[in-house]
């Protein structure tokens, strides 16, 4: 017999030096952090579909965000009624958490703003600079502004929603058009009063959120009463509000209001409401409360 180490005893020694080698040599190789073994995702509202569009007749790119309710699916017989809004990025999460819970058979519309605006204008001013041009009804007194920004273009952008978004929707998802409503705050809310007052048959339902009324309320009624007899009455229903601590804002929304009932329309319900508040921090609660509000006109 050999008096050399046993073979067993070498097969031994020569595991234990390998995985002794072994666990060296991971013990100097950093562990996977969480980030490495999966990359976290971008979140997406549930049932949102993100649809370029583009204005037929000025050109430019825009897109709808479109989010259907939870039992469209499942009726394929079933007409929804349609909430239209401007700064849709902005707009987004409010009113789909408002309808999920007080009008949850609401199909949203979300209007972006043009994302094709030169490369300058975006730096300069953000991706939102073309609803300086889109929601303003009137042309700015200062030219400098006015060759840039290209103000009052209010007239243009409600062609393109009644002209290319409103038949895209209709033709594509099941909405009730006898009963679509629009939704608008800050520059969005001076757009939505004019759209009711140039063209109140775009929408049945108006909401318009601390609009940016000042310097357009002559403006606004001229237009008011050509409507009135072009189109016989409003048929409208509107809801307008403004926060308790918008000092200058809310005496030029209150001139609004008194306006539109100056015209003595019976044709057109007006809710109007003062919300606690400033002009930044009374949005949330004017999203919420006008959707509790416009669910129950369309349950009436």
């Amino acid at each position: 017999m050999s008096k050399g180490i046993p073979v067993f005893l070498i097969l031994v020694l020569a595991l234990c030096v390998t995985a002794c080698n072994t666990k060296k040599q991971q013990s100097t190789e950093p562990e996977p952090t969480t980030a490495e073994v999966k990359k976290p995702q971008g979140y997406e509202i549930p049932r949102t579909q993100v649809v370029p569009i583009k204005n037929s007749r000025l050109g430019g790119q825009y897109e709808l965000y479109i989010k259907l309710p939870e039992s469209y699916s499942e009726h394929k017989d079933s007409i929804h009624p349609v909430i239209y809004f401007t700064d849709a990025i902005w707009h987004m999460d409010i009113l789909s958490a408002s309808a999920e819970y007080l009008m949850e058979d609401a199909v949203l519309v979300g209007i972006s703003w043009q994302k094709d605006m030169p490369e300058d204008l975006l730096e300069e001013a953000g991706e939102h600079v073309s609803r300086y041009r889109d929601y303003s009804i009137k042309e700015s007194s200062n030219p400098e502004h006015q060759a840039k920004y290209k103000f009052g273009q209010a007239h243009s952008h409600l062609n393109f929603i009644r002209n290319d978004v409103i038949p895209y929707v209709e033709k594509n998802y099941r909405t009730d058009a006898s009963t679509r409503s629009y939704f608008g705050y800050s520059m969005g809310g001076n757009f939505g009063a004019f759209i009711l007052m140039a063209k109140p048959d775009t929408f049945k339902n108006y909401i318009l959120g601390s609009p940016t009324v000042d310097g357009d309320i002559a403006l606004l009624s001229e237009l008011g009463t050509t409507s009135l007899t072009k189109y016989k009455g409003f048929h409208a229903n509107v809801f307008v509000s403004y926060g308790a601590l918008e000092d200058e804002l809310g005496p030029h929304v209150e001139e609004f209001v008194t306006m539109v009932k100056s015209k003595k329309d019976e044709t057109l319900s007006l809710e109007h409401v003062v919300l606690e508040g400033s002009h930044q921090t009374v949005f949330p609660l004017a999203g919420v409360e006008s959707v509790r509000w416009l669910s129950k006109i369309t349950k009436e």
